[in-house]
Parts: C-alpha cells; structure tokens; sequence
C-alpha cells in the first residue's frame, strides 16, 4: 500500500490510499480510501508506517488486524441478488426492513438457519460474516426481523406479478407442482393431518404449491392448509396466470395427481387458450389395455407411439416404453413381494408354535392386514384365515398383468400435434422434474424451508416466499456457476446424446469429462454449490488499525484466487461489493 498525491484541476490535489495488484501478467492499482480530509501530519504518519517495511516484532508493526469477516460468499450471493434486481422488485424505496428482507434472503442461502440463529449471525457482538454490516443491519433483533416479515407479505403479489411479466409470455409453458412440509408445534391454522411427503406422519403439515416456467425459475408459490387435496388447488393458480399475471394462453403442466379428469371437466374444458399435459394413472392404462387402445406390439420397433381412445375425445394419449423402467419396477416388486412374504411367513409360523398360538380370525387379519398396507403389495396376495390357521399365496396372474405394462407411461394432452409433437410433448411433461428439483433444494440440503417453527399463519407464508426467493437468487447463481460446479452447462448437448426422449436423461460430454477429472477444462478443481460458497467465504474482510496514533483503522480485502476470481466473473459481481 502507498499513499499517492492525485492534482485536481483548481482545486487540492486528492490524497488517496491504494495498493498495486498483478492481474493476467500486468501491474494494477485501485484505491482503498480516500484521506483529502486528513491533516497533513497524519498523512505524513501513515505514510512514514507504510514506508517503514523492516521486519519487526509483531506488536510492533505499521498496522494489527483487529477483526477478519468472511465475506466472499456474502459477495456473491448478495452482488446476485442486486444484479438481478431484487430490491427493486421488493420496494422502489430504500428502506430498513427492505435490507433486513434481502439479508434474510442471503442468509437463507448461505446457512439456512432459525430467525433467531440467523439474528446472531448478522449482528456486530455475534456475526458470522459481512452481510450484516453489507446491508447495515448489524444492530437488528428478532423483533426487526419479524417485522419485515409482515412488512414483506402484502408485497407478495406485487413481486409475482413482476417475475411474472419477466419470465412469463403469452402462449406460454407453465410447471405446477405440490409438496407438503411439517411443523414443530400445534398452534398454526394452516397447519393441519395431511399426506406427508417427508414420512412425518405424526407431523402437523403445511402444502406448498409452486408455480415455474420452463426452464425452472420460480415465479409464485402459495400456501394451503396441511389436509388439502392436490387437485384442489388447480382452479385457483389456472385464474391466478391468466387474470392476474394476464397470460391468456397457456400450456399447463400438472402431474396425474393434480390434473384429474374433474379439473379436467369442472376447471379446464371451459377455459378459453388454455391447454394441459399430464399422464394417466395406472387403472387408467389398464382399461387401454383391455379395451384394446393399448398395444404391447407397438413398442416393437419404437419406444413411443400415439394411440387413440373414445373414452378420450379430442385429446391425444402417447404412450412410452422406458425399458430401464421396466427393469427397476419388476426388480422392485420382486423385492417388496419377497419382503412381505417373510412377514407373512412370520404370521403363518405365529399360528402354527406350540406355546400362545395366535388364535381368532380377527386377530389373524388384523396383523396380516398391517403386513399387506405396510409395502402396498396386498393386491398381489391371496390369504386364507381361519380361526386357527393362516396361508398365502402369489397372486401370479394378477402380477403378471401389471409386470405387462412396466415400464410404460402414457402422456394425456389436449395439444393439437401441430402446436407440439409427440416427442416435444412427452419433453414437455417430464420437465416438472425441475419443479421437483426446486423442493428438494428448498426442503432440504440448500434452502432448509423445513421444519417451520412459526405460530402466525402469515409468518408461516411469509417464510416460504423468503424461501422462494432464495431459490430465485440461487437458481441464477447455480446457472453462472456451471462452469465451475458439478453441473452441465450444456444441457442441449446432453440432450443430442439420447435417442430418444423416452430415454434417460444423458450429461454432455463435457460434464461427464468434469465429473471424471474432478477439474475443469481451465484445470479448476470442480465444486458443488455448497463448496464453492464455503470457498469463497476464504476471502475476508480485515479491519485493520495502524499502530501510529491518531490514524483511524480502515478495511482490506483479501485478493481473490484463481478460481474465485473466476466465480465473480461468472457471477458478474465484484468480491469488494
């Protein structure tokens, strides 16, 4: 570092602090502060400490560092979050509880966090980073944050109307998928018995409803009561795109447990520009099958084939055949039919012991019943109970008239082939797998939305949207970062890899080469997310203070490596913020 005398027209030259860097093989300097206010003897002092690079004892050098933050991620991620616009999007106006909101947001996804936990990381005496002191928030308590919590709701719609207008066209494709998380405590309304998509049966639970466009950023998301069905929802966020994001047409892309044959007839029939894609359940492909619709001879020489079924007027049904499929559900039925054939083995063997037999044919079915409901292969068994005794047996030709149609899905659209073919359309549907990528980032490793700890209904709803939001910032991140992360940064070419799209997704080539090498083409150690963030929280920020007296203490940050430099390039931000 070097103190440097800029002239300055007519005015006092400026009197700067800087320091020379080296970047791609070329000598650099910027400024660190700017000291034209200072009085000349303390210029001089600082510049005599800065001059003086004898080695010495370490308390006695020109300057101590006297706090490090990390705060490389929090560049990152908050650099991110304002090259997307986001404050804006959240308030036209600066304000208090519009910093606290976006340290929240960050903060979810540096280390998703309790609000309480995430109050210590941002405040001065307990901070974890320098995103506190970033946003000027660094003296907030919980009640701050809890109010910009309500401060954030009623802007919800506001904000999903922008996303909307950004993201969303007319005669647009649109992915809607639910999922379900629980709670810790009993005293939120919303929070209700439901089906737990997490195995927490004896969780009171919220359903959560995502609304992406195609290629998987989050436009809106809402929350229903715990014990709401699926398809239910449907009505509601169709009248949402069309009146209050006005798009007027629109493809919707729902799976078979939402999009059922009453929305279909009660919600989606009568709405005028809006087309749909689901899939048949597997009742439904059985009665093709028998009716004759369905033939296994199709699937002879191709692996798709459109079919036709009155039972399905003025609607196109493809059928697919996945032979990987086939094989892991004939493997898996065989083993949950051995499982449970063990138990029932035990049951039979309870009968049959010599002390405390299990007797009465109600007690017999009641705990062959538990066995049969516990893996979902009941139907496949035939049982004979008596009083005192107990057998089973395969139902082998109802097992052999499911394992006919393993590995076959059929695609129900009320598309015109001439707005998207058969392979487009089957393309089309299997994209919710990036709406189901967005809940597993949510609810666990990334986002953390779970368990909730929130007693209001609308805090409960204001942390979701805090939720999605993150997941907004990171989706954008995770797609600047490719290069450098595990994941393809050519979909398209892995794409041209399958012959089919039936098949299983292919990686490029050049992901697969990352993935075997652990390095980049740049020679880069590859990073997953979480990773990358923890290695760009290396750069610090120092508080440092020089030793001469009455020269106040300023900040340097670390110099980026390589490789972090590298991920700010990509990111489009700068590591100083």
């Amino acid at each position: 570092m070097y103190i440097e005398s800029v002239p300055n027209r007519d005015s006092p030259p400026a009197i700067l602090l800087r320091e020379s860097y080296r970047e791609a093989g070329r000598v650099k300097k910027r400024t660190l502060a700017n000291l034209s206010d200072w009085a000349p003897e303390r210029v001089a002092a600082l510049k005599a400490a800065l001059r003086d690079r004898a080695p010495r004892a370490a308390s006695d050098n020109g300057f101590e560092i006297i706090r490090s933050r990390p705060h490389g991620h929090v560049a990152a991620v908050l650099g991110t979050l304002r090259r997307l616009g986001l404050p804006a999007l959240l308030s036209r106006a600066a304000g208090r509880e519009r910093d606290i909101v976006c340290a929240l947001i960050v903060a979810r996804i540096l280390e998703p966090r309790s609000k309480l936990a995430t109050v210590r990381g941002l405040h001065d005496d307990t901070l974890t980073s320098s995103l506190g002191a970033a946003l000027g928030v660094e003296r907030i308590d919980a009640d701050d944050v809890y109010a910009a919590m309500d401060w954030l709701l009623p802007r919800q719609v506001r904000i999903e109307n922008q996303l909307a207008a950004r993201h969303l066209k007319d005669g647009t494709l649109v992915l809607y998928d639910l999922t379900s998380t629980y709670f810790e405590g009993r005293t939120c309304p919303l929070a209700k018995y439901g089906h737990s998509r997490d195995g927490k049966k004896d969780k009171l639970q919220i359903v959560i409803g995502l609304l992406c466009e195609r290629e998987g950023r989050p436009i809106a998301v809402e929350v229903f009561d715990g014990n709401t069905a699926d398809p239910s929802t449907l009505a509601h966020q169709v009248d949402k795109v069309r009146k209050r994001f006005k798009v007027a047409r629109v493809v919707w892309v729902g799976d078979r447990g939402t999009i059922t044959d009453a929305r279909i007839r009660n919600d989606l029939a009568t709405v005028e520009g809006l087309a749909w894609i689901t899939a048949l359940r597997a009742p439904q492909i059985q009665a093709l099958q028998r009716t004759g619709s369905l033939q296994l001879s199709l699937f002879d020489q191709r692996d798709l084939a459109e079919i036709r079924d009155p039972a399905y007027p003025n609607e196109r049904l493809i059928a697919c055949l996945n032979p990987l499929l086939k094989q892991q559900r004939a493997r898996k039925r065989e083993e949950l039919l051995n499982a449970t054939e063990r138990d029932l083995a035990a049951i039979a063997t309870a009968t049959e012991r010599p002390r405390r037999p299990l007797r009465g044919r109600e007690a017999i079915a009641l705990r062959a019943g538990r066995v049969l409901s516990r893996r979902k292969v009941g139907k496949h068994f035939r049982l004979d109970i008596s009083d005192d005794s107990f057998a089973y047996r395969r139902d082998t030709e109802r097992i052999a008239e499911e394992a006919a149609l393993d590995g076959i899905y059929i695609i129900r659209t009320s598309l015109p082939a001439t707005s998207l073919d058969a392979s487009e359309t089957v393309r089309a549907y299997k994209d919710l797998a990036v709406v189901e990528r967005a809940f597993r980032t949510t609810k666990t490793v990334d986002l953390k939305v779970r368990p909730i700890h929130h007693h209001l209904a609308d805090r409960v709803r204001s942390h979701v949207f805090l939720c999605m939001l993150a997941y907004y910032v990171e989706w954008h991140m995770r797609q600047a970062l490719a290069p450098l992360l595990f994941d393809d940064e050519d979909p398209a070419a892995g794409e041209a890899l399958r012959a089919s799209v039936v098949q299983p997704a292919q990686v490029s080539l050049k992901a697969a080469r990352k993935a075997n090498r652990k390095r980049t083409d740049d020679g880069f150690p590859v990073h997953s997310f979480r990773t990358l963030l923890k290695d760009l929280a290396t750069i610090v920020r120092n508080t440092c203070q020089p030793n001469t007296p009455g020269v106040p203490n300023f900040e340097k940050v670390t110099l980026p490596t390589p490789l972090q430099r590298r991920a700010f390039d990509l990111l489009g931000v700068s590591a100083t913020l």
